[in-house]
């Protein structure tokens, strides 16, 4: 899944709430850490909230704001022995909770970190940011009905929110529920029409549905937002490729490659458009780079084969075969698809 921020790295603080229940002695620090932390200066936060904490060592939201210090500049450790202090000190502090949830998720720990959202739930049921969190790390669990959920139950209390709809897009697209993630894709687009992958997750789902030529026109506004993402080069290659497109979709497909080499469906597509070009000795070489990237998929070596035989190189063309046989048999012994490729 493509990486998006949980809501504390978005969000921003209300000071003024905040800073209410902080001491006099300790507020300055407090103000001024939390005014780092807004920056992105992680040392001079953590600096400060820690001379916060020891003037107001009985304030939670300072106790909590240092794990979220802590969590942001990646130092986990410190995020987790802090976070587990704060729960035990205070069992019904659902930041605490939270933000200890998203410091076991950072260390890849799933369960515990949905034990603590959970928890921060059951305190605090009426927050966005915890439904967020929770729908982002049911998405990473590919739990799709789960994260559904959750993120539906987000955008009850912040409507407006384009990442929110784009994840819930996602978690629909996932649990093969292609209209309502349309619909979601398409808020994002009326909500911020500048977010990130929205055209591109809107392409995704209108080709699902075999309607090419939106997919083509949703791709093409992503490729020209971002044009150097390999994914989104890569589906609006293999979307023009389909639809028999075959000049534009060897120059996607062709910069797919450039820039992510280790992908081997660009590798393959790109080669089975060159076969079709007539480029044969070219498109040879970049499938015998898709089949090493990717040895168990058997499509490369029927195209490989194909393309040896048009050579003249008869008894290669035979091995490729033979090699393609023995895959499909190998995917099929063990209840996979024999391949999910069109030849």
């Amino acid at each position: 899944m493509r990486s998006f921020q949980f809501s504390i790295f978005v969000l921003i603080f209300t000071w003024a709430v905040l800073a209410q229940s902080v001491p006099p002695q300790a507020k300055p620090d407090f103000v001024q850490g939390m005014s780092a932390l807004e920056r992105g200066d992680y040392t001079r936060a953590i600096q400060a909230l820690e001379k916060a904490r020891q003037l107001a060592p009985e304030t939670s939201d300072v106790a909590d704001r240092l794990v979220s210090a802590y969590l942001q500049a990646g130092e986990l450790s410190q995020a987790l022995r802090l976070g587990r202090e704060a729960t035990a000190k205070w069992p019904d502090d659902a930041d605490a909770h939270h933000f200890l949830g998203l410091a076991y998720f950072k260390e890849g720990d799933l369960e515990d970190a949905l034990g603590e959202l959970q928890r921060a739930e059951q305190v605090r049921p009426n927050e966005f940011g915890v439904h967020y969190d929770m729908g982002l790390l049911w998405l990473a669990a590919q739990e799709y009905s789960d994260a559904a959920r959750e993120l539906e139950s987000a955008l009850k209390f912040h409507s407006n929110d384009a990442v929110a709809h784009l994840l819930l897009g996602r978690a629909y697209q996932n649990s093969n529920r292609t209209l309502e993630a349309i619909e979601q894709f398409r808020s994002v687009l009326r909500v911020a029409p500048q977010t990130p992958l929205a055209h591109y997750h809107l392409g995704f789902a209108y080709a699902s549905l075999g309607q090419n030529q939106k997919a083509i026109a949703e791709y093409e506004k992503e490729v020209a937002r971002a044009p150097g993402d390999p994914e989104v080069q890569y589906q609006l290659g293999r979307t023009l490729l389909e639809s028999g497109d075959l000049k534009a979709a060897l120059q996607h497909l062709h910069r797919a490659a450039e820039l992510n080499p280790q992908n081997p469906d660009a590798a393959y597509d790109l080669g089975k458009a060159l076969l079709s070009e007539g480029a044969t000795e070219q498109g040879e070489r970049v499938l015998q780079k898709a089949a090493t990237l990717n040895p168990s998929d058997p499509s490369p070596h029927y195209l490989l084969a194909r393309a040896l035989a048009k050579m003249g190189h008869q008894q290669e063309a035979e091995t490729e075969m033979q090699r393609f046989s023995e895959l499909k048999k190998s995917q099929a012994s063990i209840g996979g698809m024999a391949t999910g490729r069109a030849h």
